[in-house]
């Protein structure tokens, strides 16, 4: 297989979960009319989530597309040997990428700095198909960076963008309340079920679920939670703005004012690394 046929194929999948996505939404937007009263918040909140890609895909054309050269400058300098794009390379980095994508997922979760851009994905307090494109600007910088080891250890850019897009593309269709549990595939798959649980913000759901396609790797790592009630949407902390610019920006303003006022700079730099909500006094 060619390095123009892998992104072909990357595309076709993407384009499989898009359109399934899409019909989710059609659904969810129906189903959003006979709401009465919560039907104009509702679909306020579906503009809300569309409106992030404005600055995210800003981001990923001024910014990311020229560091994406790097993956192959890195290839070409640091990595004298190359694997050839095979039916097995292809199974080995989805599951490899999907491995990346859970430890990526779990730090961006863990480290406050890499929070202020994911927590803009967990501030709705609806859960529809459209907060699968509820994105921070600059989540796609971490992504990158996470990614760089696939490089290092041979695998051909164009492999690595085909594992990262369908892991991404795989999760469109978590975003719904449509479809309840899906007996055996929830022992191995994410699914809708799993992720309404990482989208939640009770005390036994936060910080569970981080899976892409597979909920092998929260078994094994020891954040796996079942979905039991339905999970209070949101982030923990009373966030519920349908301002675009408040929802793109929402945990920056307070990190900031921790920061400003830090007693030290080693204070100031863990009140960057450290977990979201660490104090000098926890």
């Amino acid at each position: 297989m060619t390095q123009t046929l892998i992104l072909e194929l990357a595309d076709q999948i993407e384009v499989v979960f898009f359109t399934l996505g899409g019909a989710i939404l059609l659904i969810e937007l129906a189903e959003a009319f006979f709401k009465g009263d919560h039907k104009g918040r509702t679909i306020l909140e579906m503009i809300v989530s569309a409106s992030t890609q404005i600055p995210y895909l800003f981001v990923e054309v001024i910014i990311l597309t020229s560091f994406y050269g790097l993956y192959y400058l890195l290839s070409v300098a640091l990595v004298p040997w190359n694997i050839p794009i095979t039916w097995w390379s292809i199974i080995a980095v989805l599951i490899a990428a999907d491995f990346i994508y859970y430890w990526e997922h779990r730090i961006a979760h863990e480290v406050r700095l890499l929070w202020t851009q994911h927590a803009v994905h967990h501030s709705s307090r609806d859960y529809n198909i459209v907060t699968g494109v509820r994105f921070g600007p600059l989540e796609g910088v971490w992504s990158l960076l996470a990614h760089l080891p696939l490089i290092l250890l041979g695998f051909p850019p164009e492999l690595v963008f085909f594992g990262v897009i369908v892991v991404l593309a795989y999760q469109t269709w978590l975003h719904t309340e449509l479809i309840g549990k899906l007996g055996p595939l929830e022992w191995v798959l994410n699914t809708p079920s799993h992720h309404r649980v990482h989208h939640g913000s009770d005390d036994k759901y936060l910080d569970k679920n981080y899976g892409g396609i597979s909920i092998i790797w929260d078994r094994l790592f020891g954040t796996f939670q079942v979905e039991e009630e339905t999970p209070r949407y949101g982030l923990k902390r009373d966030f519920n703005s349908k301002n675009p610019v408040r929802v793109w920006f929402s945990e920056i303003p307070g990190l900031v004012r921790d920061m400003a006022g830090a007693k030290s700079w080693g204070d100031m730099w863990r009140y960057l690394v450290k977990h979201p909500g660490w104090t000098p006094d926890r």
